[in-house]
């Protein structure tokens, strides 16, 4: 599927605009570069996708460039099996009462069959800037454990500080998983029930 992602990202053209200025802003599409991801996770007044499919791809480029502002598009060289069609916000892929796995771009896939057989909510997001802290927390508010878990293929910890804020005032439990780590099955599987209570 590496090829695929890299793909979708040369053949996203804009189309040219008739009638109207010019967007103004900046999308920057990185390949893999974890390090790129983070940073811009963290500078205040950036949009961050992290598309999982190469068809989320083609809509986050496409978004960027029709929304304007400042943009950053992390490819990774993964795909989940699937795409899915997110609109704003993080999308409930599976109800569980057990604790709150959030699972960022292409780490759906991983994570779904790391923790088949367990009582979690799955939800995923394909932005993470901005944060959706209102999808976190009322996931989290119905799940009977406040145990969160962020799988992303960033540094592990890029959200961390967001998914907290967010919770605040919520007594919560928070495992951050990230990079390579992240999209290995196996280990996630272990490191998450390990985790949970």
């Amino acid at each position: 599927m590496e090829s695929d992602m890299l793909l979708a990202v040369a053949e996203t053209r804009p189309e040219p605009k008739e009638d109207g200025p010019e967007a103004r802003g900046a999308v920057l599409v990185g390949y893999g570069a974890v390090e790129e991801l983070t940073r811009f996770a963290a500078t205040p007044g950036w949009t961050v996708h992290v598309p999982g499919h190469p068809v989320e791809v083609r809509r986050a480029i496409l978004g960027a460039l029709h929304n304007g502002g400042q943009a950053y598009i992390h490819v990774s060289g993964e795909s989940n099996a699937e795409p899915r069609v997110v609109k704003g916000g993080f999308e409930v892929v599976r109800e569980g009462l057990g604790g709150v796995v959030l699972a960022v771009g292409a780490t759906l896939d991983p994570i779904l069959r790391a923790t088949a057989g367990l009582d979690l909510a799955v939800l995923y997001a394909a932005t993470v800037r901005p944060f959706d802290e209102i999808g976190l927390r009322t996931a989290v508010l119905a799940a009977d454990h406040a145990d969160v878990i962020l799988v992303e293929p960033g540094l592990p910890g890029t959200s961390a500080r967001e998914a907290a804020g967010t919770l605040v005032h919520v007594p919560h439990r928070l495992l951050a998983l990230g990079g390579a780590e992240a999209l290995d099955e196996g280990n996630v599987g272990r490191a998450v029930r390990a985790f949970l209570r």
